[in-house]
């Protein structure tokens, strides 16, 4: 018997395959931070079960799509979205090849977020590895191609550890990306926090909002 979660805050459902990526408060902080219009194409990077793009899917765009490195993941991620009724266009690919012919709106991604040197130290599950160390996807990786995939207009949804913001901040200005809202997550009121929640545009000089944490508690 299939086993599902709750999406937190919404009443979709998700099945999470044993050995692949679960969606954890990053994923579900990430989904509820989007602010999408019902015009944009949305590009999740790296979307494993399909978390985000069912949240995205809430907010009702005009399409979805999203890559992984996987094919058995992005399987998983089509019995998703068809449990909820919604549809994307999947493509099993790395971030650095994807070439859909077309430029996004609005895309999102939750990145590996370790720089693991050793690979002992690595996860010895290729699903699990990709998905938490940067050996497939760096920072400027990320950057670089939000730049190249992104319109000019476009919005750039991401979360990541918050002891690392002023290096996002700096990579993404190098590829003309600016961010221009911010939000931390604490674990409670009484702890500093852990991920921020980030939004890109391009351009520089614009005013950057840093909005009231969020509580997990």
């Amino acid at each position: 018997m299939r086993e599902y979660d709750y999406l937190p805050g919404t009443e979709l459902i998700l099945h999470q395959e044993k050995d692949m990526y679960h969606f954890n408060s990053d994923t579900a902080m990430l989904g509820r931070f989007m602010k999408l219009k019902h015009s944009d194409r949305v590009l999740d990077i790296g979307c494993a079960s399909g978390a985000l793009l069912l949240y995205a899917g809430m907010q009702k765009p005009a399409a979805l799509y999203g890559i992984d490195l996987f094919e058995e993941v992005l399987d998983s991620c089509r019995k998703n979205l068809e449990l909820n009724h919604m549809e994307a266009s999947l493509a099993c690919t790395d971030l650095q090849h994807y070439s859909p012919g077309l430029q996004f709106d609005a895309i999102v991604c939750n990145p590996p977020y370790f720089r693991t040197e050793n690979p002992e130290l690595k996860n010895r599950n290729p699903y699990l590895a990709a998905a938490r160390h940067e050996s497939y996807l760096k920072p400027e990786d990320v950057f670089r191609h939000v730049r190249r995939l992104m319109k000019s207009d476009g919005r750039f949804f991401l979360v990541h550890r918050a002891s690392r913001m002023s290096e996002l901040i700096l990579t993404a200005a190098g590829f003309g990306l600016q961010a221009v809202r911010i939000r931390p997550v604490c674990d409670s009121r009484s702890e500093y926090a852990k991920s921020i929640l980030m939004e890109f545009r391009f351009g520089q000089g614009r005013e950057t909002v840093i909005e009231k944490p969020v509580f997990l508690d």
